[in-house]
């Protein structure tokens, strides 16, 4: 079986609309969060959301023409500039590689093709299909690879992610262009949530979104999109390509219980984590740190929090736990290729990010979360989760190469 390494990034989020930017933002402390602009909030309880700026669509320009790009979404034009920016970082020649055994998956969910409003309706039927950005990432390089999204709720990017890796192991592909993507903030969005109770309706950025603390009252949403590249390591040496790290491990679990809340005490969470390490390779004692899944509603983070003691037991206390949704909010289907990219950075650079607007602790929420401060430190391994709507859980786990 080939290994599957990472040889290019690409990020569009609240606090920056490249890697670089994401990062070094990320690492600071940096909050996305700001009074929602897409759209009126007058009627709406939530008015709080992590808005990308608009420069992401100058570097879509720089990559895609302006008739492609008018029929398409502000979503899936954050992922042609994040997708651009991979493409440019693995420094990949097509013109030499055989261009079948490339492919591009996406994950995406209902908002991810869809804008603020609706009185525009021109190019409706291309703005509203799912597979619009691995299409257009394919016509543009010419690639002859499988082609499509897949939707897993929250869990969407992550499934992409452990899909085309498997289509790398197993000699199918050379190399994938995978990501996520979520949409703009939209009035369906914001009421939807709202009616589930699973968002904040705190009106003060800078408190809204507490992952792990005690006064945390639900999600806050985020915009963006990622892209990693993802190549059979020995097509990587061949071409000398930089490799980031290696994609070591994967589970996906779906808990077929409920289609809001997870399975009680986290157990599916347990479990998807469990199955990555298994296909990793590596003993429980060997991950360095954990991209939680964070997302500052009451049952997730508990949730979450009892599935990393009861699979880790008492080393649990010695792991960094950090949510980044605490900078970027939740990124829908984008936030597994997001917080990919993250755990990615943290190998590269030996820092870990902080949970930013922690403070107070909640009762039985006493791990180490990382609190406010960026941490540097030698990373090995990052296990990275992500728990949809349906129960649909993904956890991925990079490796240092």
């Amino acid at each position: 079986m080939k290994r599957v390494v990472v040889t290019g990034l690409g990020a569009v989020t609240a606090i920056g609309n490249n890697v670089n930017e994401f990062w070094n933002n990320l690492i600071d402390g940096k909050s996305g969060f700001s009074k929602i602009t897409r759209i009126p909030i007058e009627n709406h309880d939530t008015v709080v959301a992590a808005e990308c700026d608009d420069g992401f669509e100058e570097i879509a320009r720089k990559y895609w023409g302006k008739r492609q790009l008018t029929a398409t979404t502000k979503g899936v034009r954050m992922a042609l500039a994040s997708a651009g920016e991979a493409v440019d970082d693995c420094a990949i020649d097509f013109d030499k590689c055989d261009c079948t055994r490339i492919g591009t998956i996406y994950g995406v969910t209902d908002n991810s093709n869809k804008d603020s409003e609706r009185d525009s309706q021109f190019n409706i039927i291309l703005k509203e299909m799912p597979s619009s950005v691995t299409a257009l990432i394919t016509m543009k390089y010419n690639l002859h690879g499988a082609c499509f999204s897949v939707s897993s709720a929250c869990a969407s990017s992550g499934y992409a992610v452990s899909i085309a890796a498997q289509l790398i192991e197993c000699g199918m592909y050379d190399a994938m262009i995978v990501g996520g993507l979520s949409g703009v903030v939209t009035h369906d969005q914001l009421n939807g949530f709202n009616q589930i109770l699973a968002m904040s309706t705190n009106p003060d950025p800078e408190t809204a979104c507490r992952p792990f603390t005690k006064n945390r009252d639900g999600f806050v949403m985020g915009e963006g999109a990622a892209t990693l590249v993802l190549e059979s390591e020995d097509f990587a040496k061949r071409r000398n390509a930089k490799i980031y790290c290696e994609l070591a491990g994967y589970g996906m679990y779906s808990e077929a219980s409920n289609i809001t809340a997870p399975l009680a005490n986290g157990e599916g969470m347990r479990i998807v984590m469990e199955k990555a390490i298994f296909k990793s390779g590596l003993s429980s004692d060997e991950i360095d740190c954990i991209n939680a899944h964070g997302t500052s509603t009451r049952i997730n983070d508990s949730y979450e929090t009892m599935a990393i003691k009861n699979l880790f037991g008492e080393e649990a206390y010695s792991i960094p736990i950090s949510s980044i949704k605490s900078s970027v909010g939740h990124t829908l289907a984008a936030a597994s290729a997001i917080e990919a990219v993250a755990s990615v950075k943290t190998i590269e650079t030996g820092i870990i990010p902080p949970t930013i607007h922690y403070d107070e602790p909640d009762d039985g929420l006493d791990l180490d979360y990382v609190p406010n401060k960026a941490r540097h430190q030698n990373v090995n391994t990052v296990l990275s989760n992500s728990f949809g709507f349906g129960g649909q859980d993904i956890s991925l786990i990079f490796k240092k190469y």
